[in-house]
């Protein structure tokens, strides 16, 4: 991979663990990672199922002292970053080195939102689960946990919307001049069989 490339990937659509294992090995690899919309990621099993098993993280901590951890974070992209560290040998030079490689964010913040997001085909929902098969999302779960700002991802998302019709109206534009200019002109005639 060339020096400074990054991978962006849209959370959007993927399997929380299968995603994960994915980003943990690339970043392990040398790649500099960065997933966005990790509200939209999902986790197999239906909602109370899933809220059920996060209740019960959120039981776990310290006795004596509960500022000392273990910490249970509520936003979807550190409960996806938290996935990924439990992936990776974060203790060791090694996985922290590969751990810094890593950025996630809710929503699409204004230096990813230019640029090509990709997918992991072998993570989607579509392809790993069967239709029948109940999902739930991370997004739901931390709105009803205490999570903090969520206006700033409805802001990012209608700054992002107003963007995208910018682009769209660029783009209609683009393509009618060169419609335009592609048309055959009256002074413009076949050649002629004969002169061959």
């Amino acid at each position: 991979m060339a020096e400074g490339q990054v991978l962006v990937l849209d959370g959007r659509g993927h399997l929380l663990g299968r995603l994960a294992a994915i980003v943990a090995k690339q970043v392990l690899l040398g790649r500099k990672v960065v997933v966005v919309r990790c509200e939209g990621i999902n986790i197999s099993g239906n909602f109370y199922r899933n809220k059920l098993k996060y209740l019960a993280f959120l039981r776990k901590r310290m006795n004596t002292n509960p500022s000392r951890g273990p910490y249970h974070f509520r936003a979807p992209s550190r409960i996806f970053w938290r996935t990924v560290r439990g992936m990776l040998p974060h203790k060791t030079k090694r996985g922290q080195a590969a751990l810094d490689r890593l950025k996630v964010f809710d929503g699409i913040p204004p230096p990813y939102d230019k640029k090509k997001r990709m997918v992991v085909p072998a993570a989607l929902k579509v392809v790993r689960l069967k239709p029948t098969r109940k999902v739930s999302e991370l997004q739901p779960l931390w709105r009803r946990r205490g999570r903090k700002r969520p206006k700033s991802i409805t802001g990012r998302k209608s700054s992002s919307r107003g963007y995208g019709n910018r682009l769209k109206r660029t783009w209609r534009r683009k393509l009618t001049d060169t419609q335009r200019s592609s048309r055959p002109t009256d002074s413009w005639s076949e050649p002629n069989k004969t002169d061959c």
